[in-house]
């Protein structure tokens, strides 16, 4: 059932390779790596390994009949329904802050709330898209790479 596109998941194991997700500006490439993403910036999520961009648009997801995620798209180049802004407290989204992503096209929050798929992917929970911000679209960077601003090679504040 759905769209056909490819399943996103999400799993416990801290350091499943396949959990790794490279956050992105618009296709307009509005964000510079190493920049701070800000709270309500508009962002592409797009998985290490396949290329795909986290996707929803208006299927049932299958298990929990919310609104289905998937990984859309070529190399990082899908279309308009890849889009998410940051929700957070503060100016930026900082590395232990939790924070929720709202779709910009459909307005959901991206979501999991514990329902699991059987076979093949035995124990991977269904991610979707909830109408509602709740506990349930909370979401933590727990692993990978954190780029900090490159110095300014014209100001150099040591000797």
């Amino acid at each position: 059932t759905g769209s056909g596109q490819q399943s996103v998941t999400g799993v416990e194991a801290s350091d499943d390779a396949n959990s790794y997700w490279r956050i992105r500006g618009k296709s307009d490439g509005s964000c510079q790596r190493g920049t701070p993403v800000k709270c309500g910036q508009a962002i592409r999520l797009t998985h290490v390994n396949t290329g795909k961009n986290l996707h929803t648009h208006h299927f049932p997801s299958p298990l929990s009949n919310n609104q289905e995620v998937s990984a859309f798209g070529d190399d990082g180049e899908g279309d308009d329904l890849d889009i998410w802004t940051v929700q957070c407290s503060g100016t930026y989204w900082e590395r232990e802050d939790a924070v929720r992503f709202k779709h910009v096209g459909t307005e959901v929050f991206l979501s999991i709330t514990g329902e699991q798929y059987g076979h093949p992917i035995r124990g991977q929970r269904e991610v979707h898209g909830m109408p509602a911000a709740n506990h349930h679209n909370y979401w933590k960077a727990m692993e990978g790479v954190f780029i900090k601003p490159s110095v300014d090679p014209a100001r150099h504040d040591e000797l």
